[in-house]
Order: structure tokens, then C-alpha cells, then sequence
């Protein structure tokens, strides 16, 4: 049987393909919500099992595939356990309507540029030290994982508050990957102090450490001047005004989201 006989022989009611319909949305909204949490590495640990599961079938492994059929026996058990603070925000999510609307990529874009910029020139004015990193191509894990991670959706607001003078989490940087705030109180690799302006305190040295090391992006506040400093590939540039950070971070986020 050639291909052309076997699409003449399928059939699909309006029920079945409504079915499909509605399965696909689901799945595609729900891993809309899970973007840049850390369920995405649950969700790839589970499809690491159900490979051991397989292959220890066929190469009869049989401890381990049995094993593994009582665990996945109880998958939903499990999945709930593990999601449920997913499970509550997506359900919550549905509830206020935000579930079934599409935003458009430009429109995220738009608002962690506004976020990022009016938190950073407001901290500027009020001469309060600040260190954001935003992650681009090579993932920052390691740095996430000596900070404190949040997981949070960006804000001015939160950015103001982590960074406020005597908090537990404001000597420390912020991590942005993708469009969350991944940690804060974050330790950064310093770079050499040879041939850095002296005006250069510790942030501007971990900012410059952590271009270095990474394809990152890195804006400084500094506390003593006022002033807000931009690092990119082991250079930094001093005096940035808002349009030239808008413009950078667009070129961040508005490629990516």
C-alpha cells in the first residue's frame, strides 16, 4: 500500500479532529507555562526514564524494566506531586482568561525592556549599587545555582526591592534568562583589576569577569556616581543613556522571546 491509498483510506470525523484540536492547544499552552521554569528539567528527566524504560525492555534488563513499570504505573500520582505548583498556576492562569490569550513576542519584548530600563535609571538617580546579567546563548546554571534562585516574572518593582540598601540579596546579581529572573544574590567571577579605571568598584569587575566567561550582558548602577555602566564580551562602557541600553536589550530579548 502506497502512501496515496493510505491517506484515501483514513477517515476523520469532525468529533475526532475537534479531539486533536483541543489536545494540541492544550499541550501548546501548557508548555508555554512551563517555559523557562524548572519543570522543563523535570519534564526531561521523565523522558530520560521512559528511554531506560524502553531500552531495558529490549535488551532484557529485567530488574530494571520492572523497575520501571511500577514507577510509571503511578506516573500520574507522580506528576502531580512534582507539578503541583504548576498545576495550581496554570489552573489559576485558565481562571483569570490569560490561558487562552496569545501574546505576541513583541509585546514581552517590549515590556522587560521598559522594566529592566526604568528600574536601572531610577536606581541610577537614587545612587543605589546594582548588577544585572542577562543571559543570552551559553546558560548560566552555575551562577543560578550559587545565588538564590527566583524563577520570577521581571518588574521594576522587584528589581527595586532586591537591590534596596541593607536587603539580604543586594550586594549579590541578578540573572535574567529569557524573560524570568532567575536568581539573585549571585556570585560572579571578577576580573583582573590590571589596567581598570579606577572609578571601577567590584560590580564593574564581576560584570567584566562574567562577559568574559560568557556571551552575557551585564548593566552596572554605580552607587558611588550614579552612574550606568554597560559590559559586553570582556568591554565595558560607561555613561549609558537610556536609549543606548534600549536599544541593546533589544537586541537581546526582542530576537529571542
Amino acid at each position: 500500500m502506497n502512501f496515496l491509498q493510505w491517506w484515501e483510506n483514513l477517515h476523520f470525523t469532525w468529533r475526532e479532529l475537534l479531539d486533536i484540536a483541543i489536545v494540541t492547544f492544550i499541550f501548546y499552552r501548557g508548555m508555554l507555562l512551563v517555559k523557562g521554569t524548572r519543570a522543563v528539567s523535570i519534564v526531561h528527566g521523565f523522558l530520560l526514564i521512559i528511554i531506560i524504560y524502553y531500552v531495558s525492555g529490549e535488551f532484557g534488563l529485567n530488574t530494571l524494566h520492572w523497575l520501571l513499570t511500577n514507577f510509571l504505573g503511578s506516573i500520574f500520582l507522580v506528576v502531580i506531586i512534582l507539578f503541583q505548583a504548576d498545576i495550581r498556576r496554570a489552573l489559576s492562569t485558565m481562571g483569570t482568561g490569560l490561558f487562552w490569550k496569545r501574546t505576541r513576542r513583541s509585546e514581552v519584548a517590549e515590556t522587560l525592556v521598559r522594566e529592566v530600563v526604568l528600574a536601572v535609571f531610577r536606581m541610577a538617580k537614587s545612587r543605589t549599587g546594582a548588577l544585572i546579567v542577562i543571559e543570552r546563548d551559553i546558560l548560566l546554571g552555575d551562577v543560578v545555582q550559587r545565588g538564590v534562585e527566583l524563577s520570577a516574572t521581571v518588574s521594576k518593582e522587584l528589581l527595586l526591592s532586591i537591590f534596596y540598601p541593607g536587603t539580604p540579596l543586594h550586594d549579590g546579581a541578578v540573572v535574567i534568562s529569557r524573560d524570568r529572573i532567575a536568581a539573585a544574590g549571585c556570585i560572579l567571577p571578577l576580573a583582573a583589576a590590571a589596567g581598570l579605571d579606577s572609578d571601577y568598584g567590584t560590580r564593574h569587575r564581576a560584570a567584566l569577569g562574567i562577559t568574559e566567561e560568557s556571551d552575557s550582558l551585564a548593566v552596572v548602577v554605580s552607587e558611588e556616581r550614579g552612574v550606568v555602566s554597560l559590559a559586553e564580551n570582556g568591554e565595558i562602557v560607561s555613561c549609558v543613556d537610556e536609549a543606548a541600553l534600549k536599544e541593546k536589550l533589544w537586541d537581546v530579548w526582542g530576537r529571542r522571546i
